[in-house]
């Protein structure tokens, strides 16, 4: 029975994860980005990624992750207290599996077609109707497509943009915004495109992703090996 117990607060744990990636799935977060910030949420190791930006920049999404910081919590106290105890006598066994045969129906209710483009629905109108344009995050305010991309680039020592004016390295047919240019704390947006770019600059872009790739290769793979090697790149 102290096994059975053990097996049934697993499975409990198991479920509300299930359900709590498909809450952020129905908030746009792409299935494998939200598994793996429920997981790191729940456990609390505290595994910070650009990714979860996603989360701390969402006001829906810090609620579901508020509650899964705190039931991972509890559950670490309850997981030590059975093992090291074995608990008492009375493990509760058919109140743990009414609780997990609701969560199970639980996650079958929230797969259903109709219940998941009812919920998208819901939050994108609370997103709309209770927050305002800067506490939502970029990809809602941008309204990004699958080809558009938002990113930085920082200007090295030697870089061939150092030097050139801006509208000499985008010109007014590429499909490539300038949000503004970093420089030092100081930071520029007006008359971006007279701006002459310097060694150190942070420019951030926006448009679209596949020409960014192309005119900026150079810099944007510097700085994936930066990332990699777990420099900061500014």
């Amino acid at each position: 029975m102290d096994f059975l117990f053990i097996f049934l607060y697993f499975l409990i744990i198991a479920l509300v994860i299930e359900i709590s990636v498909i809450l952020f799935n129905f908030t746009g977060m792409k299935n494998k980005v939200s598994r793996f910030q429920v997981i790191s949420m729940l456990t609390g190791t505290g595994f910070t990624t650009d990714e979860s930006k996603v989360i701390i920049d969402h006001p829906v999404r810090r609620k579901i992750a508020a509650f899964l910081i705190l039931f991972g919590a509890f559950s670490l106290a309850v997981i030590i207290s059975s093992i090291s105890n074995i608990l008492a006598d009375d493990l509760r066994i058919k109140e743990l599996s009414f609780i997990c045969a609701g969560l199970i129906l639980c996650i079958g209710v929230l797969y259903t077609p109709w219940v998941k483009n009812r919920a998208t629905k819901e939050m994108e109108e609370e997103m709309e109707q209770h927050y305002q344009m800067y506490e939502r995050p970029i990809k809602d305010v941008l309204y990004l497509g699958k080809d558009d991309l938002v990113t930085d680039i920082v200007v090295t020592e030697g870089s061939n943009l150092a030097g050139k004016q801006i509208e000499d390295v985008i010109s007014k047919k590429d499909d490539i915004s300038i949000l503004f240019i970093k420089r030092g704390k100081m930071q520029i947006r007006r008359e971006l495109y007279d701006s002459v770019i310097r060694a150190g600059d942070q420019i951030f872009l926006y448009g679209n992703g596949k020409e960014i790739e192309d005119k900026f290769k150079n810099e944007l793979e510097k700085k994936r090996q930066m990332e990699e090697d777990g420099e900061p790149h500014v």
